[in-house]
């Protein structure tokens, strides 16, 4: 049995209008599967599909009021395109952002409601991820990170060491997982999680004892849904969805 990524869970106050920005930024396709959920995923996509991690904003009344723990990077395959992209976020409502960065040849911003996110600039690593070239994870320990999603899930493990741990579909598509290790003490629900997903034909619920068993903890939600909500060693939510 294994899981593998196949989406991130936003929360968003108008799901409706951060999708439209996050669709513009990607130049990906919108839908809706309900009131109060906005499906992004590439024109043509068949889901679930490594070539892509999708992102599902879903309504919430709460603001945001500390940095998300998890972001995306988004890829450039030149300065120019690099300082095309920044511009054209920022026009489409994106904003600089501080997260203590420094002097660094990326650019951090900010979506309409203050989900951090990083343009990149070009580097080879990124040429055939797609728009998304990173789905970034602040940690403590890298290499207890990698052990646990590196078992959680069949993507392969690229790269192990005290300052991050990144993974990729073993099929060696799609945007990369990185675990980065970080300063930041996690306060309160993560605002933007990983979703993943069991293949079919096999079992959520013994799927999710096997993440129990690799460390991950139960997460009660107080309310029935069909998906199991649990959180990684260090306290990051996930989710994981019916097999499919």
């Amino acid at each position: 049995m294994a899981t593998r990524l196949v989406q991130i869970n936003m929360k968003a106050q108008d799901d409706s209008a951060l999708g439209g920005f996050w669709a513009e930024a990607l130049g990906w396709g919108v839908s809706s599967e309900g009131p109060g959920v906005t499906n992004l995923e590439p024109e043509g996509f068949v889901y679930p599909d490594p070539v892509a991690v999708c992102i599902d904003l879903i309504v919430s009344p709460e603001s945001k009021t500390v940095k998300n723990r998890v972001h995306v990077d988004l890829a450039t395959t030149s300065a120019a395109h690099q300082a095309e992209v920044v511009a054209c976020l920022k026009e489409l409502g994106a904003t600089p952002a501080d997260v203590g960065q420094g002097d660094v040849p990326w650019t951090v911003l900010a979506d309409p409601e203050g989900n951090e996110f990083c343009v990149l600039d070009p580097r080879p690593l990124h040429r055939d991820t797609g728009p998304i070239a990173a789905v970034v994870v602040d940690c403590a320990d890298p290499r207890a990170m990698a052990r646990f999603w590196g078992e959680a899930m069949d993507w392969a493990l690229h790269e192990v060491t005290d300052h991050e741990a990144v993974l990729r579909s073993a099929k060696g598509v799609g945007p990369y997982l990185r675990f980065l290790r970080t300063p930041d003490v996690k306060t309160g629900w993560h605002r933007v999680h990983l979703d993943v997903r069991p293949y079919p034909n096999d079992d959520l619920e013994a799927e999710a004892a096997r993440l129990r068993n690799l460390g991950a903890t139960a997460v009660d939600l107080d309310r029935d849904v069909p998906w199991t909500v649990l959180a990684d060693p260090e306290g990051n939510e996930f989710c994981v969805l019916t097999p499919g």
